[in-house]
Formats: structure tokens, C-alpha cells, sequence
């Protein structure tokens, strides 16, 4: 028979409505009241009739989470961080790496609280302004015209960014390796970071001192470091496209026998917490991850509690500084 909140009330000597309050970690109770009741709902195995709660509050305290890929450390981290951030409101995240049109129709059958869609190219923008969707949708990806609110960071920024450190410390060959022939909006943006730092300085881009990858894998990030590395012995600095490419680069290096940053210095996309635990302590850009979740996690609460939310927010990036690059007489 399963515990309920009159059992916990009838062992803590409290009524109905102060368990369902403490529960709810509401202030209206006193911290040593409340953490009598949650110590005995523990004791007791008390699980929380969430069918009951939705019918009440009229809601699923369900989030749908339209994800492209888990194969990529940043992409996994950050849902990850979100899912943490959700649970901490109470909320519970449902994962789709179905396509977007089928992931959004699953979630409305579902009658999920809202929907975060996650795009990397056009046809997923296209699949989301073509589905009616009943269920509030935030976006995160670049803002095309779209009718749902989105956030996005500026990923132009971050690659100029990089660009403008490397120079500030003497250097002027320097190499991108990154999706450049790609439908992913978000990586042409980086590439056309690259592009726009150097041509403000009026840096020339040789032809090898582009490494275009077939995706942001480690692998993709060691081939393209190994074919400018080998064919242009001029280079001094690399720019990677994301934090697994800047793995491949690592492994290229040391193959190589590269010292970072003696022999080359190299900064990375993606500001997350893992790149702390290679060899090297990049240097990177991008908006760490971090803020990135609580302002996903912050908008998606706001839609569910119907507020006005701005239709587009953009994040700035940041320079984080370690020791991979080097200073150049």
C-alpha cells in the first residue's frame, strides 16, 4: 500500500496542508518543522502522486528536450546541466534525437509543460515553423525569422575573439580547423569569425591555413591539424572549431612531436568545465556552460508560468585564458 501525505501527517503530528507545503519547500514552514516531515516522508518511502499534482496544478512538470546528437562532450554536458537545473524545479526532462517534426508531435501527444528544440541546420528551422505546435517551443539556435523565442550565443564573436588574442601576442599565421562546407548554420558562423578577424587586420588566409572537417569529432580535429600541420610549417597558431576537434589537434601534435605552446599555440571553441582535464590547459572562447543551462532553464520556467519573455536573447562569449599559446618576440 503506498505512503501518502496523511500518513506522513499523522506520524509528524501535523495536518494535511502543512506536509504538502513542507514538501513543496515552501517558506510559509519552519525549517525545522519542514525538515521533520521531509526526514519522515523519506523514512516512510513517500513518492509524490505525480498524476495527482498535474491534475490540480495542470501541469506535467514534464520538459521535451529536441536534441541533435549525444555523441559530442559539449552537447552531452550542457543537456546534462540543464536536466540538473530542471530536476532541482521539480521538472523532468524527456530526450528525443528524433527528427524535429517527430520529436515536437511525440512531445505534444505527450502534453509535455514546453518543448526545447535544439537546431544545427535549416531543415530542422523549417520542420519547426511548419508544425503547429500546441505546446510552447524555446529554440536555441540562430534566430531565423522564427515565431518562438529564441537564445542563441554568439559564435561569431568567440572565433574573432580568439582571432584578436592570437594577434595581440604576435602571431599572424594562423590556421582554423572547423566545418566550413556544411548546412550547419552554427558552424558557419564560427568560420565566418575566422574569416572576419583576419580580414579586419588585414591578415592573409593561405589555402592551408584551413582545415575543413567532416563533422567536430576528435578524429576530424586530428586529421585536419595533421594536413596543415604537415604542408605548412609556418603556422604558429590554430583555432578549433569545438572542444573534441581540439582533442584531435592535441593528438596530432604530440604525434607529431608539437610542443603546445612552444611550437604552436592553439585556442578552442567551447568554454566547458571537461577541457580542464586534458593535457594542456587550453586557452578557449565561446559562453561557458554554465550560463548558457540557467539561462535555457530560467527562460523555459518563464514560458510555462506564461510571462514575457524577450523573442530573442543572445549571449556574449568570453576569453578564458590558459596555457596553450604563447607570445611571440
Amino acid at each position: 500500500m503506498s505512503i501518502t501525505i496523511k500518513d506522513i501527517a499523522k506520524h509528524a503530528g501535523v495536518s494535511y496542508s502543512t506536509v504538502s507545503k513542507a514538501l513543496r519547500d515552501s517558506p510559509l514552514v519552519k525549517a525545522p518543522t519542514k525538515n521533520k516531515i521531509i526526514s519522515i516522508a523519506e523514512e516512510l518511502g513517500y513518492v509524490p502522486n505525480i498524476a495527482a499534482r498535474s491534475l490540480v496544478q495542470k501541469k506535467s512538470f514534464t520538459i521535451g528536450v529536441v536534441w541533435p546528437t549525444v555523441e559530442r562532450v559539449a552537447n552531452s554536458s550542457l543537456v546534462t546541466k540543464i536536466n540538473e537545473l530542471l530536476e532541482q524545479n521539480s521538472y523532468t526532462t524527456l530526450l528525443s534525437i528524433n527528427k524535429v517534426d517527430r520529436a515536437i508531435s511525440t512531445f505534444n501527444r505527450f502534453q509535455v509543460d514546453a518543448i526545447i528544440v535544439f537546431s544545427e541546420n535549416e531543415e530542422d528551422s523549417n520542420a519547426v515553423k511548419k508544425y503547429q505546435s500546441k505546446v510552447p517551443i524555446l529554440y536555441y539556435g540562430i534566430k531565423e525569422s522564427l515565431e518562438h523565442p529564441t537564445i542563441d550565443v554568439n559564435r561569431r564573436e568567440a572565433i574573432k575573439l580568439a582571432v584578436e588574442y592570437l594577434i595581440k601576442l604576435g602571431h599572424q599565421k594562423i590556421a582554423y580547423i572547423g566545418e566550413v562546407n556544411t548546412s550547419d548554420t552554427l558552424q558557419k558562423e564560427k568560420y565566418f569569425g575566422y574569416l572576419e578577424g583576419m580580414e579586419v587586420n588585414n591578415l592573409t588566409i593561405a589555402d592551408n591555413f584551413l582545415a575543413p572537417t567532416k563533422g567536430l569529432d576528435v578524429y576530424a580535429g586530428y586529421l585536419g591539424a595533421k594536413s596543415i600541420l604537415t604542408s605548412n610549417k609556418d603556422i604558429t597558431a590554430v583555432i578549433s572549431g569545438s572542444f573534441d576537434l581540439t582533442r584531435g589537434v592535441l593528438r596530432a601534435a604530440q604525434e607529431l612531436e608539437i610542443n603546445i605552446p612552444n611550437q604552436l599555440s592553439v585556442v578552442s571553441y567551447d568554454n566547458i568545465p571537461q577541457s580542464e582535464s586534458l593535457d594542456v590547459r587550453f586557452t578557449k572562447v565561446g559562453v561557458p556552460l554554465d550560463r548558457i543551462a540557467e539561462q535555457i532553464t530560467e527562460t523555459l520556467l518563464e514560458i510555462i508560468e506564461g510571462e514575457e519573455i524577450d523573442d530573442s536573447i543572445i549571449l556574449d562569449p568570453e576569453l578564458n585564458v590558459g596555457n596553450s599559446c604563447k607570445v611571440l618576440k
